[in-house]
């Protein structure tokens, strides 16, 4: 049954024809076009859906069409006439939209605040935002952007002078379609003719399964076209983005070894797809015996999930320098602990989503990603086509933080795109997105630290076992990470490190902002606290005593340059020695609230660890007269769009505001690699100024000048300038190159590291960023709760290519940290939805003061480091080390809920 009704769309009136149960967010999007209104969760968790009906912000996916009739509806895309609303400008120039999927639901929701009250408080913008969540910003440079519309921030980037591209703030090169909803995500294109796609998933931890008569539930189901399983897979059915550990099949082999895992694919109509039960499909399953923890799957009577990993071991890392036992015998002190961390979820605000299509013999796969061509090649090498043959083009990217490294839909859709000839389209829900994508490494971890008299480490020993799922994903990668950074970014003489990824029928565990290492640090920066307090010292004076200096050699053998990690600690010394002051006075008037002061420190390579990591990129002037950049680093809300056209404008010469960007598609922009591990300021920022540079140095000797000259274009002409000298050569009467460019040049660069040794000595990056934050906090002594007072952050970036986007990425990486900490914990079968599943939310993140640190590293572009990852790292010991100094409690679980919180008080004052 179809319902007529008639309403208003941002002041248009509308007629439309819908169901009575469709949701408002799809009549706006899929029957109005309107896709400025996001979908994240088709539950009213999230609030990306926000819209205005009759004056009153709603979740658009909580809304039946059948209450529209008469409805006055306002969605982003009427927030601006012909030109962009104040509060629009204002968070460009905040820097308050990363990737762009909660924007349009934040921009509704602050819109229709400010008709209300054009002034309102922090707590009056918190309530008004409370029920959208933003997985990227932090949500700090919002709440600025909606109280202070009228401050200017970010500069346009016209304004940004020739030259002085680095180190200014211009706004987002792509920010524009983010703050008006055109930005076009995985779900908002759908070709007309295209075939939804469903996934058959298994129910089961470890199963295995028989498909039943699949032609027989075709002809049963109308519109149902055709069903795919396994062998219809035409090339090697394995994926892995470590190639000689790749296990992991697009659709399972007769047996599933995880919740979640996909066994077959059932393409169709959309309308059909739509009302399918997948209970009706014919599958039979075997439960087998599952483990869920490395404790279990290390069993001996508990068989290996892969042929040749015995003991469920698929890979461990390790480093050793010295004489670690002998130095912990011979410490003046010496702490020991072990510590668990839990499966997080990285809770991106878009769900994985795409579709496929074929050109001629090419297959076209529009998706998200954070990897174009690590995708290509697995879904080539699965499709049995060669790469070449296999385009992909990355819609934008509603967060990723890792977890779209690996791929999901791409050989799924295009697998139904190459079998039936039709494009095939597939989103998936929130609870799929949860089960089957990758998630933090939960750890078991224990190690000891000792210190001299003086105060010095002596020797630290750590081992750490890191559940990595049922297949290897970025296991290899936390493994052989960890033993590199788990002694913090300080000096230790005598050290030894293993990691451990195991095999367990959980959740595959993958890449997520730091892989592995804000567990290890979690480990070390507690037991630093425990030193200092055996020691009788300051807890900050003791880092900065043995924080790493240019010059240090790390465990790894490592001569260190570029090393800011004293300076960060020491720019936290005023903050600190108040912050000690108050808590002291706080605590002193007794009573159930405790204030507690933490610290903790951070150091991370940028890169992959002792691997080859290059980038390439491309730069070519176009006879009409314009810069343009082939960039093929993805840009899922850090700002890499941004940030490397910054450095090779500064490089080439000319003004960000002649560039033009291409971004992504793998026909059309070479390899910038992966956006991950910290890497692409530095490694795709550095490829950007060769490329620049070298770009340069064709223009120069092609006018016969010297490197002093200045470079320009106008009105179609390339200037050259040399003292009163100047040239003006016409771009339209050169014979453009194969890529239709008069000038161009292209530039690859690899960071220069070598491969560890038996003992783990080498050079595993040749960049390492560097941050130290400090955390105010009070305790509930009575309930647990933790309520977060203050935060600064002192982060060594190197140089500031954008010192806006900088802050961004410090309070977002923050606001992970603080999930870590208190609230964020995956539970396998249980929490599979963003209501369960708790994320900070803009009432959960407190002020944030940052220090940008500048320390240039000799082989950074224009001297920066990488910073992603980094910014997460330090805060979740931060608080943890705040928690024990308000309480004297001891976490052995992370996060520290209020649960684990009052159970560990109530234990300390049941052995007091």
């Amino acid at each position: 049954m179809k319902l007529s009704l008639s309403f208003a769309v941002n002041g248009a009136p509308v007629e439309a024809e819908v169901s009575p149960l469709q949701r408002l967010s799809s009549v706006l999007r899929d029957e109005l076009g309107l896709t400025g209104t996001k979908v994240g969760c088709d539950a009213g968790d999230c609030g990306a859906c926000s819209v205005v009906v009759d004056g009153k912000v709603v979740c658009a996916c909580l809304v039946p069409a059948a209450n529209l009739e008469g409805a006055q509806v306002r969605t982003v895309e009427g927030l601006s006439n012909g030109a962009l609303s104040a509060l629009q400008e204002s968070f460009l120039r905040h820097g308050a939209a990363q990737c762009g999927i909660c924007t349009p639901g934040i921009l509704v929701s602050a819109a229709a605040l400010l008709e209300q009250n054009a002034s309102p408080t922090e707590d009056e913008v918190k309530d008004a935002l409370g029920g959208v969540l933003c997985r990227c910003t932090g949500y700090r440079k919002i709440i600025d952007a909606v109280m202070d519309a009228n401050r200017r921030a970010g500069v346009e980037p016209g304004l940004v002078k020739r030259g002085e591209a680095v180190g200014a703030s211009p706004i987002r090169l792509d920010g524009a379609r983010k703050v008006t909803g055109a930005e076009v995500f995985g779900a908002d294109e759908r070709p007309a003719n295209a075939l939804s796609v469903a996934v058959v998933r298994s129910p089961h931890w470890h199963a295995e399964f028989e498909i039943g008569d699949v032609d027989a539930f075709v002809a049963a189901h109308p519109g149902v076209v055709a069903v795919f399983t396994a062998a219809d897979i035409p090339g090697a059915n394995r994926f892995g983005v470590i190639p000689p550990f790749a296990d992991q099949p697009a659709l399972a082999e007769g047996r599933a070894r995880f919740r979640g895992e996909a066994v077959a694919l059932i393409a169709g109509e959309r309308a059909a797809i739509d009302l399918l039960d997948l209970g009706d499909f014919p599958v039979s399953w075997h439960p087998l015996p599952h483990a869920l923890s490395p404790s279990e799957a290390k069993r001996e009577d508990f068989a290996p999930l892969h042929e040749g990993r015995a003991g469920n071991l698929l890979t461990k890392g390790f480093v050793e320098c010295g004489d670690p036992e002998a130095a912990l015998a011979a410490s003046h002190v010496a702490a020991s602990a072990s510590i668990e961390t839990s499966y997080v979820e990285h809770a991106y605000i878009e769900p994985e989503a795409g579709y496929a299509v074929m050109e001629g013999d090419t297959l076209v796969i529009k998706a998200c990603t954070q990897a174009p061509y690590m995708d290509r090649d697995d879904t080539a090498r699965i499709l049995g086509l060669p790469p070449e043959k296999v385009r992909i083009v990355p819609l934008a990217t509603g967060g990723g933080f890792g977890s779209k490294l690996d791929i999901s839909l791409q050989p799924l859709v295009g697998l139904v795109a190459m079998r039936t000839g039709r494009p095939a389209a597939l989103v998936y829900s929130r609870g799929d997105s949860m089960r089957s994508t990758t998630k933090r490494h939960p750890a078991s971890m224990r190690a000891t630290i000792g210190a001299d008299e003086n105060g010095h480490i002596t020797g630290m020993v750590f081992e750490g076992d890191f559940n990595t799922g049922a297949y290897a994903s970025w296991g290899p990668t936390v493994a052989n990470r960890v033993p590199v950074h788990a002694s913090g970014p300080y000096r230790t003489p005598h050290y030894r490190a293993e990691g451990r990824a195991i095999h367990t029928n959980g959740p595959i565990s993958g890449a997520f902002r730091g892989f592995g290492v804000p567990q290890a640090t979690i480990m070390q920066e507690t037991l630093y606290d425990r030193l200092a307090e055996k020691l009788g010292r300051d807890r900050l004076q003791l880092r900065i005593d043995n924080a790493y200096v240019d010059g240090d050699r790390t465990t790894c053998g490592q001569r260190l340059a570029g090393v800011g990690i004293k300076q960060c600690l020491e720019a936290l010394q005023p903050g600190w020695e108040r912050a000690l002051l108050e808590a002291q006075a706080a605590n002193a008037a007794g009573g159930k609230i405790r204030r507690g002061v933490g610290v903790a420190s951070c150091w991370y390579g940028c890169g992959n660890t002792a691997l080859p990591n290059p980038s390439t990129i491309r730069v070519g002037i176009s006879p009409a007269g314009r810069v343009v950049l082939h960039q093929g680093a993805v840009d899922i809300g850090q700002g890499s769009n941004t940030v490397v056209t910054q450095i090779c404008a500064d490089a080439l010469g000319l003004p960000l505001s002649a560039f033009e960007l291409l971004c992504g598609d793998t026909s059309i922009t070479p390899d910038a690699g992966k956006t991950s591990a910290s890497r692409q300021t530095f490694i795709s920022g550095k490829a950007a100024q060769k490329a620049g540079q070298a770009l340069r140095e064709k223009i120069l000797r092609f006018a016969n000048v010297s490197e002093a000259a200045e470079i320009g274009l106008e009105d179609g002409f390339l200037t050259v300038r040399e003292g009163e000298a100047l040239r003006r050569i016409a771009l339209n009467d050169m014979k453009p190159d194969a890529l239709g460019y008069v000038f161009s040049a292209q530039e690859i660069y690899d960071p220069p590291t070598t491969a560890l040794d038996e003992k783990g000595q080498g050079v595993p990056y040749a960049v390492y960023g560097y941050g130290a934050q400090l955390v105010e906090l009070e305790v509930d002594i009575t309930l647990g709760t933790v309520k977060l007072l203050r935060i600064v952050a002192a982060h060594d970036i190197g140089r500031a290519i954008n010192p806006l986007l900088v802050e961004g990425q410090i309070e977002g990486g923050i606001a992970q940290g603080i999930g870590l900490a208190l609230m964020e914990e995956y539970v396998p079968g249980r929490t599979e939805n963003l209501h369960d599943y708790l994320i900070p939310t803009i009432g959960d993140v407190p002020p944030i003061e940052t220090i940008l640190v500048e320390v240039p590293d000799p082989e950074g572009p224009f001297g920066a480091k990488g910073l992603g990852e980094h910014v997460l790292i330090p805060t979740a010991p931060a608080i943890l080390n705040a928690i024990r100094h308000a309480t004297g409690i001891a976490i052995g679980k992370v996060p520290a809920t209020p649960s684990r919180v009052l159970a560990a008080i109530r234990e300390r004052e049941g052995e007091a």
